[in-house]
């Protein structure tokens, strides 16, 4: 619970959270080892030398004559303002301590100055009230380039972390292209894909070609079946066909009537086995068209359908026959169940979505999930006896808006009242 409101910020992508591991460790080593460095390095050596510093100070105060073997400057200054604050430039850490040594260890100090890396000057007030300014070289005062180590802590930081992403790169692509095959897979398109990477990966991918190969399979094997059902059962509806001529009209026609809906049937079950096989491949395709184009069909052939609104324009990469397909079973089902239909699309940068309503008695929200699996009639909530079908009409839909990564959503219809039927797909 604590970590909770902290995953709104974390990266989503599996590289961005592996740059991620890999930083933040680096930049923690490194603050500490700062911080430690700082408090020894700067402290504690530059408090050493800056004390040796001050004795010797002190005693060419006493002694001037030993000022020059001391290696210090020491010369009288007229009377004066001395400046209240000392100089030091703000990213001189180490000036911090040789100022406060100084003072601390030498009497009368009235002003240090720290103006470089290379000249300290100290203004030194004596016993009588005279001003003497002493001053030295820097290097004896504190360490020489103490940024050094702080520049290759950074410098050797960067390309530690620089290689330690390039080979997790390495390790993760092997992820990233199973993740990519398996969601081609679920969109309906075969991606090569080979098993790469650690052991663990591996696994995972052949996982994953096994799972498809088995999917395939089975696929495969139903088409197959229903295929040769399908042939199988045409023969002796011919041969029924043929021995219903022979009847009178009458007793003739009711029976060709339930042989003709067996064709239909049958038909409507291989239709349904042969799924994404008559897809086609995607291409851009301009969805308005397409729209106009369903819709202008259904008119010819008599039905109640009009495409009432029109948003945004453009081309998107789609299978245009099997769109096609799903629109026309979701209008043929909008006809049967009701008396009119009204489709609509509204096309944006992120997403594509067709609208088919009705005014028919629609479907409760509690059995439009059951609605779109196949072989599933809805006989309380759709009105049968308006037309035949086998419940594969949105199933169908749903499969196809799936394969273009979208999804078929149901709904009731602000406008009609009746059953609303969205195909969403993600551009």
């Amino acid at each position: 619970m604590f970590f909770q409101w902290l995953k709104r910020y974390m990266p989503r992508g599996i590289y961005a959270r592996a740059a991620l591991i890999l930083v933040l460790p680096v930049l923690t080593l490194q603050l500490v080892v700062s911080v430690v460095f700082i408090q020894r390095h700067f402290e504690g050596v530059s408090d050493q030398m800056t004390r040796g510093v001050a004795r010797d100070i002190s005693y060419a105060l006493s002694n001037p004559d030993a000022a020059g073997p001391l290696g210090l400057s020491l010369r009288e200054m007229p009377q004066a303002v001395v400046p209240e604050a000392d100089l030091r430039r703000w990213f001189d850490f180490s000036g911090i301590v040789v100022t406060r040594t100084l003072r601390r260890f030498v009497d009368g100090v009235e002003h240090v100055a720290l103006p470089n890396d290379t000249d300290v000057s100290v203004l030194v007030r004596g016993p009588g009230g005279s001003l003497r300014e002493v001053e030295f070289s820097r290097a004896r005062a504190s360490a020489s380039n103490p940024h050094q180590l702080l520049v290759n802590m950074v410098f050797f930081g960067m390309l530690i972390t620089l290689i330690s992403y390039l080979y997790l790169r390495n390790q993760l692509r092997p992820i990233t292209r199973l993740a990519q095959a398996a969601e081609a897979f679920g969109r309906g398109r075969h991606v090569p894909y080979s098993p790469g990477g650690a052991v663990e990966v591996r696994a995972a991918g052949s996982a994953f070609l096994d799972m498809r190969n088995r999917i395939e399979r089975q696929i495969e094997q139903r088409t197959m079946m229903l295929s040769g059902v399908s042939h199988d059962l045409r023969t002796p509806l011919t041969r029924l066909r043929l021995g219903l001529s022979l009847l009178e009209d009458e007793d003739r026609e009711p029976l060709e009537r339930d042989v003709e809906d067996m064709q239909q049937l049958i038909d409507a079950f291989l239709d349904f086995a042969r799924g994404n096989a008559q897809m086609g491949e995607p291409e851009p395709t301009d969805p308005v068209a397409l729209a106009r184009s369903v819709v202008e069909d259904a008119r010819r052939a008599g039905r109640a359908v009009t495409l009432v609104r029109v948003e945004g324009a453009g081309q998107v990469v789609l299978r245009p026959a099997a769109l096609r397909r799903a629109l026309e079973n979701l209008v043929n089902n909008a006809v049967r169940y009701g008396s009119r239909c009204e489709v609509s699309l509204t096309l944006t940068d992120k997403s594509l979505r067709f609208r088919v309503e009705d005014d028919g008695p629609g479907i409760p929200p509690e059995s439009r999930d059951d609605a779109i699996r196949p072989f599933v009639r809805l006989d309380p909530a759709r009105n049968q006896d308006r037309g035949t079908g086998v419940g594969l009409g949105l199933a169908i839909a749903a499969d196809i808006a799936r394969a273009h990564g979208g999804v078929l959503r149901l709904g009731s219809s602000d406008t009609l009242g009746g059953l609303r039927a969205d195909v969403v797909i993600a551009r």
